[in-house]
Order: structure tokens, then C-alpha cells, then sequence
């Protein structure tokens, strides 16, 4: 769409993103610039600004706002990553493949030596946070979340802020094995199942699973977004919420296409390839709304007994071949060390 086609509840900008109206983006500005100079700073002014529609409306307000939404002091930033932190490290390799299959991620038109550059400084930033955590465990999608940080704040703060997420957000997505990720993905089912049992009974018959919600959780959906800008707008929700809310978002979405699911065959082949397949236009001001109202009215400690049962049941039996993960996913394949994360620990657990 150009940039002067209007729409309603605003105009939309180039990419594709829907605008506020000029009065109330002046409003969020003044509300975020006062949350920035007051002392102490208005952190919750601010995490209100980010969930609220439009978000945080410019990388310059990014860049300001989600150290701050983090907790990360910018006075003390870790020094630029070199090529040192690349020595030997045990993900080198695989993160240097993905990387190289990263150029979708890279803006259309940017120049192959500027995206080159960008591609060595992603390289190091991944590198300098494991070398410096060396519990952490690289997954493939992780670098999904680090290019979406490098190109909204540049690699110095990116670094802080990666740090920062592995340490807490990602965490368990982090771990040797995918058993904590695994528990994340089991909030999904009880989620639609208090919404829509009509939808969960369906998804159930078809034997789908949550596995085509991988990549979104485990990349914050920058992996299945073609734009941007709607990848940015999730960053400032997500940033500022309970590290759950990406499963409750799945939840949103998953819900606003109930009639497309139970259109489909009911079988696993067809309804996994229709939700897979994240469209490009859905509502994601309405849908970021449903997320917050979801996690209003079903509180993550309401479904972590549920989630916890699907986790066991999910387990295989002692001495029995652990199961893949999907192996068609588009975030995992051959070779890679299968992880990712929860922010809320299954039962018995104390992270978090």
C-alpha cells in the first residue's frame, strides 16, 4: 500500500504497518519522553506504551526504550564483539551456516557488502553471548531473534540486550534438551480448549500437536514474518510482558483462524500445513489485544497443571528412543541442537 492510502484506525506507512492517528501518536510521545527523563525512569509508562496499539513507533524510541524495558544499563555497554570470540567455539560452524541462509532477514535492496558486514557482526554478537554463558546452549532461530535486535538498535546495544534475553526470556529455549520447551508449547492446548472447545476438539481428532508453533516461540516470529515492522511491533509486546505471552499470542491466532481449521480435512498433513503457514495480514493490533485478554481471563498458573500432564504424557517410556523433534520444521533439520524456552518452569523447577 502507499504511504497515503488510508484505513481505518489509522493511516498505513509504508511496509505495510498501520499508523495511529497524528493526535494520539503525539500523545504516546510525550508519554514516553516523560516515562525517559523522569527519576526514577517510568518503566511501567513505558511497558504500557509497547503492549498499547502502535507500540513503540520508531527504532530511535527502541533504541531508548528497551534497555530500559530490560533493565540493561547503556553507560555500560559490553565492548564491540570481535572475531576472538569465534576461537574455537562448539557452535561456530552451525551458527556460521545459519547466518549465511539469513538473507531474507536483511532489508530488500541493502547492498551485499553492507549486508556482509552486518552478517560478521551478527556472527560475533551470537558468539560473544555464548562464549560468555557457556550453560547456554545455541539453537537454531536463535539467530532469528539476535538479526531482528542487531538491525532495530545496532551491534553494540543488540549485544546487551541478547545477553540480557538469553539470560532470562530465552532461557530455557537455551537448555541441552527440548524437554522446557516442549512444556511452553503445552500451554497452547489449554489455552483453546477453555476458549473454543469446538477448535481443540477438532485439533485433537486431527492429531496436529503444537509443533507448527515452534518457530514462532522459539523466534519470536521473525522467523515467519516477511515484515519487519509487524516483527518489531511483536518485539515491543513481548519485551514488556511475561515471557509466556508468545504462547498466549500463538493462542490468538490460532483462534482467529477457527474457521479456516475447521474447514480443513481433519487430519495432521492438512491443518498442520494450514497453521504452519503464519499469513502476512492477520490484524496484529487485534490479535496482540486477544493475547493480553487470554492471559487476563486464563492466568498461566491456572494451566500449568494442565500443561504439566500434557508434558508427562508427551515424555516417552524409559528406554524407548527419545522423540525428534519435527524434522520438517523450518527451525530445526539434521544436525541442529534442539532447545528453546519457558519462562515459566514446569513443575518441581525453580527458574524463572
Amino acid at each position: 500500500m502507499s504511504g497515503g492510502r488510508r484505513a481505518s484506525g489509522g493511516r498505513r506507512a509504508a511496509g505495510g504497518r498501520a499508523e495511529l492517528p497524528a493526535s494520539r501518536r503525539k500523545q504516546k510521545l510525550v508519554v514516553i519522553h516523560e516515562a525517559l527523563r523522569s527519576d526514577p525512569v517510568g518503566v511501567e509508562a513505558l511497558r504500557a506504551a509497547a503492549v498499547s496499539a502502535g507500540g513503540l513507533l520508531s527504532e530511535e524510541i527502541r533504541r531508548k526504550v528497551w534497555p530500559k524495558l530490560l533493565s540493561v544499563n547503556t553507560y555500560n555497554l559490553p565492548p564491540r564483539p570481535g572475531k576472538a570470540t569465534r576461537q574455537s567455539h562448539r557452535d561456530y560452524g552451525q551458527v556460521l551456516l545459519d547466518v549465511a541462509r539469513s538473507t531474507r532477514r536483511f532489508p530488500q535492496g541493502m547492498r551485499a557488502e553492507q549486508r556482509h558486514v552486518l552478517q560478521e557482526q551478527l556472527v560475533n554478537l551470537i558468539l560473544h553471548v555464548l562464549r560468555a554463558h557457556p550453560e547456554l546452549h545455541y539453537y537454531q532461530g536463535y539467530h532469528d531473534i539476535a538479526v531482528t535486535l542487531l538491525l532495530a538498535v545496532g551491534e553494540r546495544l543488540a549485544t546487551a540486550l541478547l545477553e540480557k534475553l538469553s539470560t532470562h526470556h530465552l532461557r530455557d529455549f537455551m537448555d541441552p534438551t527440548m524437554d522446557s520447551t516442549k512444556h511452553i508449547l503445552n500451554y497452547l492446548m489449554p489455552l483453546l480448549q477453555r476458549e473454543s472447545s469446538r477448535l481443540h476438539d477438532f485439533m485433537l481428532r486431527a492429531e496436529v500437536g503444537t509443533v507448527f508453533a515452534l518457530s514462532w516461540l522459539i523466534t519470536w516470529y521473525g522467523h515467519v514474518l516477511t515484515n519487519f515492522h509487524r516483527t518489531l511491533r511483536l518485539y515491543d509486546f513481548f519485551l514488556a510482558s511475561h515471557p509466556l505471552m508468545p504462547v498466549y499470542f500463538a493462542a490468538a491466532v490460532v483462534l482467529h483462524r477457527e474457521e479456516e481449521v475447521l474447514a480443513c480435512d481433519c487430519d495432521m498433513p492438512s491443518v498442520h500445513q494450514l497453521l504452519a503457514r503464519i499469513p502476512q495480514d492477520l490484524p496484529y493490533e487485534s490479535l496482540v489485544a486477544k493475547a493480553q485478554e487470554l492471559f487476563q481471563r486464563h492466568p498461566h498458573c491456572q494451566l500449568a497443571r494442565q500443561a504439566a500432564l500434557q508434558h508427562r504424557k508427551s515424555k516417552p517410556p524409559p528406554g524407548s528412543a527419545p522423540t525428534p523433534c519435527c524434522a520438517a520444521s523450518a527451525c530445526c533439520g539434521p544436525g541442529r541442537r534442539r532447545t528453546p524456552v519457558p519462562c515459566c518452569p514446569p513443575p518441581g523447577t525453580t527458574r524463572w
